[in-house]
């Protein structure tokens, strides 16, 4: 298909609360990712495909995106943002952003990662003249993920929860809609699409439809993923063993192995530091000794009841990355 693809929303707006203590320091979508924030890495995607206007909805830490995005000139598109004062969720955000989108667009999840043809999935859409169309791929764990249930001509039936033996195919967080599917909705008020509006819509028989894909897919949701999916592109990009952000100071004494820091991580002499994720702003102590954990800022924290296994440290708060999931 030539000539430039419909614009995109990026949802971006959820508060990531399966992503804490990560995201207590920056918005899920402004998280760096093998060193490149991952809203940069939708945006630099949607543009290398074609897509020409991008807009981003924000409310949690709105800043922390708005901050690496800009205007998105320097990512090859132009950005705008849909501001929700209330988290208007999966529905009910691309319904509030339609006036900057117009009849068509695509959706993409903030908190994934996926590699789709973004023509191909429009002209299936058109192909059929469905309201929306996902895209899905084979469910690699269909114990921890739900997904779509779909007939044999792509024509989605309905929506499975984790563990449905009927095996859903998994949604890899890439759609395209017609804005007209949100008409019913009331701007401003929180709405679900699965769960709600397309549950509704699939009664319609091919309103909702599917388009199988084969690419990388990764997950973002859980500080666990975060570092898998931060190892894995970093395996496919130049490889680093450790992540350094922007103005870190690391004492020649210190051993950093298999980390991620953030910016403004100072870790002290003799510190010992494997398998961790070390957020904005972070200050280990000479002699500290951590694996498996996620390390935030006390300041930065304002939720710590819910976090499994977390314990003080100076000022810092460290959190198990395997249990770190409110």
């Amino acid at each position: 298909m030539t000539g430039p693809l419909p614009p995109a929303l990026v949802l971006a707006a959820g508060l990531g609360t399966r992503l804490r203590p990560l995201t207590f320091c920056r918005a899920k979508a402004a998280v760096p990712v093998a060193g490149t924030p991952l809203i940069c890495r939708h945006l630099t995607r949607l543009a290398a495909q074609g897509v020409p206007d991008v807009v981003v909805n924000l409310h949690h830490r709105p800043e922390t995106i708005a901050a690496v995005v800009g205007d998105g000139v320097a990512l090859g598109c132009r950005v705008r943002f849909s501001w929700e004062p209330t988290i208007l969720g999966s529905a009910g955000g691309p319904r509030h952003a339609v006036p900057l989108l117009g009849n068509r667009f695509f959706l993409i999840n903030g908190d994934t990662l996926c590699d789709v043809d973004l023509s191909a999935l429009l002209e299936a859409h058109l192909a059929h003249g469905a309201g929306v169309t996902l895209a899905v791929t084979a469910n690699p764990s269909p114990d921890r993920y739900g997904g779509v249930l779909a007939d044999a001509e792509g024509r989605v039936t309905g929506f499975a929860h984790r563990g449905d033996r009927r095996r859903p195919l998994l949604f890899v967080g890439v759609q395209i809609a017609e804005a007209s599917v949100f008409d019913g909705l009331q701007d401003g008020a929180p709405a679900a699409s699965v769960g709600g509006l397309y549950d509704r819509l699939v009664t319609t028989p091919g309103q909702v439809r599917i388009q199988e894909i084969d690419g990388h897919f990764h997950d973002i949701g859980t500080p666990a993923d975060y570092l898998a999916a931060h190892r894995a592109l970093g395996g496919r990009e130049p490889h680093r063993d450790v992540f350094v952000g922007r103005r870190c100071c690391l004492d020649t004494s210190a051993h950093v192995e298999r980390s991620v820091l953030w910016d403004d991580v100072v870790v002290g002499a003799n510190c010992r530091v494997t398998n961790c994720i070390l957020t904005d702003g972070v200050r280990l102590p000479d002699g500290t000794r951590l694996d498996g954990r996620a390390v935030v800022r006390l300041p930065a924290v304002t939720d710590t009841p819910t976090l499994a296994g977390a314990k003080r440290l100076g000022t810092v708060l460290t959190v198990p990355i395997e249990a770190a999931t409110a």
